[in-house]
């Protein structure tokens, strides 16, 4: 199944956590894995598991490329944090090794201004926003986001209900962002989807909708933040008529030929529309119900990618079928702040038949800050599977969350509320 790639040499650019899927998964396909970062292996979870380590920092573009020349690496990927993106290509090309993307175009896509305004000339729609340099002078409707214009993870956001909020957020989210920039944006609650995609030489293939189910678990001051995700979305096919084309033709004028993309949106008057995107893999690991549900998995095929320069073949091609894919679920588990003492029930939610995997993104020793509350981070454990009919998803997610249970040093449960039947009814296709 792997034979092409089998003893290839595969460099993973940084070695956080959620890498470590990246990592056991080259491994499983018969890759030797090293990574490279500047972080000490009790701090690099990437490095506890991978074959070979090494401490070159991945901003270092010449360091790096002298790496993968030196130890004669196939090919480098890195996954989750936009950071790195434009690095990776410019490795590459140095390396002279195949990159999914272009610096041009990560450039692009790691920046909300630049995407927004590709967005509306393309006719993909996206939450419109508000002047930045003439915010004094803007006739301004609250409550507003406001959050950094190159930004990821929840950081930098805030939610604002006077302009005095405002100002203060602006000046947050600028101290959050790279480039020292900031968007404010309409803030719209309600439905969410994700839209994802992925792009073989040149072509484009809408792999799935996903319906993202948030909840203002922690209070209105903080962003809410996803317990679920119910596949497939029942707006998939309005989108595919309406919206898809649009999409298509953006990707095209970008010249993108291969990798992956997330575009997340909220709902109105059954528009999806755009607030942000990733030209990157994704946290929310969706190439598991992918492997599990439809027999294809991206991250398999970014990873081929990195050592041969080709995704896949036609057969794994067939396979994505975004409105008919069996029901899918992803349950994740916020957890409130505290220090984790124990994790209970992984191994049990494992052998269910409906559970594809159980992801820990924190273990027993680590902190949820209050810091955290309101980022990302504060999930703590992720779930994936699918069921025979979408009238079984809720149990089945609810029969993941009742198993595990996530306790403080304290003796407390730390689990969050999660998914209600009202997040899916009408929803999921």
């Amino acid at each position: 199944m792997y034979e092409d790639v089998k003893g290839k040499r595969l460099l993973v650019l940084g070695g956080t956590r959620i890498s470590c899927s990246l990592i056991e998964k080259a491994k499983e396909m018969g890759l030797i894995v090293g990574v490279t970062d500047y972080n000490t292996v009790e701090d690099s979870p990437g490095k506890q598991i991978a074959h070979e380590i090494y401490d070159v920092n991945a901003l270092d573009v010449d360091a790096v490329a002298d790496l993968i020349r030196e130890k004669h690496f196939n090919g480098m990927l890195t996954g989750w944090c936009d950071m790195l993106l434009p690095y990776y290509a410019e490795i590459c090309k140095k390396a002279n090794i195949p990159c999914y993307g272009t610096k041009e175009q990560f450039d692009i896509f790691i920046n909300k201004e630049k995407y927004k305004a590709l967005c509306r000339q393309y006719g993909v729609p996206t939450v419109e926003g508000y002047p930045v340099d003439d915010i004094e002078n803007a006739q301004i409707k609250y409550p507003v986001l406001v959050k950094p214009v190159d930004g990821s993870g929840s950081r930098g956001l805030s939610v604002c209900q006077t302009k005095e909020e405002m100002l203060r957020g602006i000046q947050a989210a600028k101290n959050a962002s790279r480039t020292h920039a900031a968007l404010v944006e309409r803030y719209m609650t309600g439905r969410e989807v994700t839209v994802n995609w992925l792009f073989v030489d040149g072509e484009y293939y809408l792999t799935s909708i996903a319906n993202r189910h948030v909840k203002w678990n922690q209070g209105e001051d903080v962003i809410p933040l996803p317990v679920g995700y119910t596949y497939p979305a029942s707006i998939t096919p309005k989108y595919r008529t309406e919206i898809e084309n649009n999409a298509k033709a953006m990707f095209k004028a970008t010249g993108i030929k291969n990798g992956m993309m997330f575009m997340q949106c909220k709902v109105e008057d059954d528009v999806c529309m755009v607030y942000d995107i990733g030209f990157r893999l994704t946290g929310t690991l969706e190439y598991v119900n992918y492997d599990f549900a439809c027999g294809y998995n991206p991250l398999e095929m970014l990873i081929r990618f990195a050592v041969t320069g080709k995704m896949c073949g036609l057969e794994e091609l067939q396979k994505i079928q975004p409105e008919t894919m069996k029901p899918s679920f992803n349950v994740s588990i916020l957890a409130k702040p505290g220090t984790i003492a124990l994790i209970e029930g992984v191994e049990k939610a494992k052998a269910y038949p409906e559970v594809a995997d159980v992801v820990i993104a924190h273990v027993p020793g680590e902190t949820i800050t209050e810091k955290m509350r309101g980022l990302l981070a504060q999930i703590t454990v992720r779930s994936f599977g699918s069921v025979d009919q979408k009238e079984q998803l809720y149990d089945a997610m609810r029969k993941v969350e009742g198993t595990i249970r996530v306790i403080s040093t304290e003796g407390e449960l730390m689990n969050l509320p999660g998914i209600e039947p009202k997040d899916i009814e009408g929803v999921v296709l």
